[in-house]
C-alpha cells in the first residue's frame, strides 16, 4: 500500500507541476516559492530527532538579516517587488516546515504574502502530526507540502486526504 501511495505522490507532482498557479510577471510577489531560489533543504545541523523516521529537526534561527537577503533576492532577480510593500503582510517561509526535517537556509526561505500564508498554514501542524503518528513518511509529507505550496487550488484536497490517514 506504502508503494500506491508513493506513486500516487509522484503522479501529483508531474501534474502539478504541469499546471501550477505560480507566479506571473506582474505580480508584485511570489505566489508560490521560486525553484530558482527556494528549492528547498534538509534540516543538517540540528542535533535533535523526532518521529519514528527519526528526522533531524532544526530549531527555527532566521535572523532579520537573512529575511532581507530573501526578500531582496526576490526582488532583484525575479522582478518582484515585495520590499516596497508592507512587511506586515509578508512572513519569511520554510518551503520544507522545520517541523517535517526543513532547514533555516535561504535556499528553504522564500517571502510568503499573507494572501497565500492563510491557505497553507493548516497543512503544516497536519503532515507533522501524522509524521509523528507514524502515518505519513518524511518523502510523502513534504512531497504534500510542496505541492500544495506550488498549486493552492490542491490545498483542500491534499488537507483531506491527509486527515484520512
Amino acid at each position: 500500500m506504502r508503494k500506491v501511495y508513493s506513486t500516487f505522490i509522484s503522479i501529483i507532482l508531474v501534474a502539478g507541476s504541469l499546471f501550477s498557479t505560480g507566479s506571473f510577471a506582474s505580480d508584485p510577489f511570489p505566489r508560490a516559492p521560486r525553484a530558482e531560489l527556494t528549492p528547498g533543504s534538509y534540516c543538517q545541523t540540528g542535533g535533535q530527532f523526532r518521529y519514528p523516521e527519526r528526522i533531524r529537526y532544526c530549531e527555527r534561527h532566521v535572523g532579520s538579516g537573512l529575511k532581507n537577503d530573501v526578500i531582496q533576492a526576490y526582488d532583484q532577480e525575479l522582478g518582484y517587488t515585495v520590499r516596497s510593500m508592507s512587511r506586515r503582510e509578508f512572513k519569511i517561509d520554510h518551503y520544507i516546515p522545520l517541523c517535517a526535517g526543513g532547514s533555516n537556509d535561504e535556499d528553504n526561505l522564500w517571502p510568503q504574502h499573507k494572501t497565500v500564508y492563510e491557505i497553507t498554514d493548516p497543512l503544516e501542524p497536519l503532515v507533522c502530526e501524522k509524521m509523528a503518528d507514524g502515518k505519513l513518511s518524511q518523502a510523502d509529507a513534504i512531497a504534500l507540502v510542496r505541492e500544495a505550496k506550488n498549486d493552492l487550488s490542491k490545498v483542500d484536497a491534499i488537507i483531506k486526504q491527509i486527515e484520512s490517514l
